[in-house]
């Protein structure tokens, strides 16, 4: 596409529409936008010299070459229906991605759980490139890298399909767990099926070949590398120095010795998510470039994020599907292991009435270990509410039911109808949230 365009961003706050309008300010196209509310990432755009309208307006629409509009905007938006006025073009996110990244070379990461992890070592491995991830890399502090140069590291989404679109030169998948079934009509068939175009697409592919139904795909028409993570890691040891995790392992895949690495982030799944990195981007660097770029991955924020190192250890983690609280939970008890800091407390925030329905029983049985557990109240995003039992169904926790939680210097409170239930104060706290837990656990920030 032209450089020079001048392109509209609507709802530029959200965390994958920001990515491209950064992105394009770096391709040297003219970025505005707009969005309901003022937040962090409006305020970081503004400081970047995009100029940015609060809340969204038809003055904001003023002769602009291409709006661009995030999935939650809606055809009735004030913005969307001026931009039509004036005969411009207008495009959904998933829309814009062939036109944005179809003349570059994309390494594009999917997968249920562990992509932005993924994503986020690969562009601390691949350092000419820029990057698009669906979290903020501790790296770089910002959910975006964005260079002037034809290499795009890429968090690829199978939420709306849109990872069809982002023109794969190398497709990375993490594994093809069924989530957002929502979108594929509730059809495996048809989940499967995107997620195999998905990889034809690309030149090259890396796969977790253990996956379920990864394993099961024959020859892709393209160079296909199948890491099998229960033979290829050995050596895996974990150490943590001043409260920092790190994972050590030896990568061996198809015949060949790759070597010993060390990354940031604690635990076996670690281990999987920076190898499928390492591999793919051994189509392009030396092993000992890649051994000493991936010391410069640091973590992402809200995955193993480390908030607090004190008397009370509190953990912010996104975790919020019952094999991403298995993993978690597993590498919390590892930490235990190296620190000897007990006991073990999780905070709970469910998200969407629909997921916890969808996945009762793996809620259910994934927090086995834990020394206390606290539930919030489901964060809906905009769902109705679906009866669910949660003090039956998780009785065998004694767990304790908060309506809030509140930061006070190291520790935590908990709070129900405005008044304090408890307190946090010792051991290792986590917070299994992909909602507003957030920002409670950092004191409001």
């Amino acid at each position: 596409m032209a450089l020079d365009k001048k392109i509209h961003f609507i709802g530029i706050g959200g965390i994958g529409i920001s990515a491209l309008a950064k992105f394009l300010l770096a391709q040297g196209a003219k970025v505005s936008g707009s969005d309901v509310a003022e937040g962090c990432i409006t305020k970081e755009l503004k400081a970047m010299g995009i100029k940015v309208s609060i809340p969204h307006a038809k003055e904001a629409i003023c002769g602009q070459d291409l709006v661009i509009h995030s999935a939650i905007i809606k055809p009735d938006n004030i913005e969307v229906q001026e931009a039509h006025k004036q005969g411009i073009p207008v495009l959904s996110r998933k829309e814009s991605l062939k036109m944005i990244l179809g003349d570059k070379e994309v390494f594009a990461v999917a997968g249920a759980h562990g992509k932005s992890t993924t994503t986020a070592i690969l562009s601390a491995i691949l350092k000419d490139a820029s990057a698009l991830i669906g979290a903020e890399s501790k790296e770089f502090h910002s959910n975006t890298r964005a260079l002037s140069g034809n290499r795009v590291v890429f968090e690829a989404d199978e939420s709306d399909k849109s990872f069809l679109e982002c023109n794969p030169t190398c497709a990375i998948v993490t594994n093809a767990e069924p989530e957002h079934m929502e979108t594929y009509a509730h059809d495996l068939a048809q989940f499967h099926k995107a997620y195999e175009d998905f990889l034809r697409f690309s030149k090259i592919c890396v796969i977790n070949a253990e996956d379920s139904f990864l394993s099961s795909l024959g020859d892709l028409g393209n160079t296909c590398i199948r890491f099998y993570p229960s033979k290829d890691l050995s050596e895996i040891s974990y150490l943590v120095e001043n409260g920092i995790p790190k994972t050590q392992f030896r990568l061996r895949c198809e015949g060949k010795d790759y070597g010993k690495f060390s990354v940031y982030g604690l635990g076996e799944h670690i281990a999987i998510d920076a190898s499928l990195a390492i591999l793919a981007a051994a189509q392009i660097l030396p092993l000992n470039t890649i051994q000493n770029n991936i010391q410069d991955y640091c973590g992402i924020k809200k995955r193993f994020d480390i908030l607090s190192y004190d008397k009370c250890v509190i953990i912010d983690d996104y975790a919020h599907h019952p094999t991403e609280i298995t993993a978690t939970l597993k590498s919390l008890k590892k930490y235990q292991e190296l620190t000897c800091i007990k006991p073990l407390t999780a905070i709970w925030q469910p998200h969407k009435y629909s997921r916890i329905a969808d996945n009762l029983q793996g809620f259910i049985n994934c927090f086995e270990g834990v020394d206390k557990l606290i539930i919030l109240p489901v964060y809906a995003v905009g769902e109705s509410a679906i009866p669910i039992d949660f003090q039956k169904l998780f009785a065998k926790y004694q767990p304790i039911f908060a309506d809030s939680i509140v930061r006070q210097e190291n520790t935590l409170l908990l709070m129900k109808e405005h008044q304090t239930i408890g307190r946090l104060e010792n051991g290792i706290v986590v917070g299994f949230n992909a909602g507003n837990l957030t920002y409670a656990l950092r004191g409001g920030i």
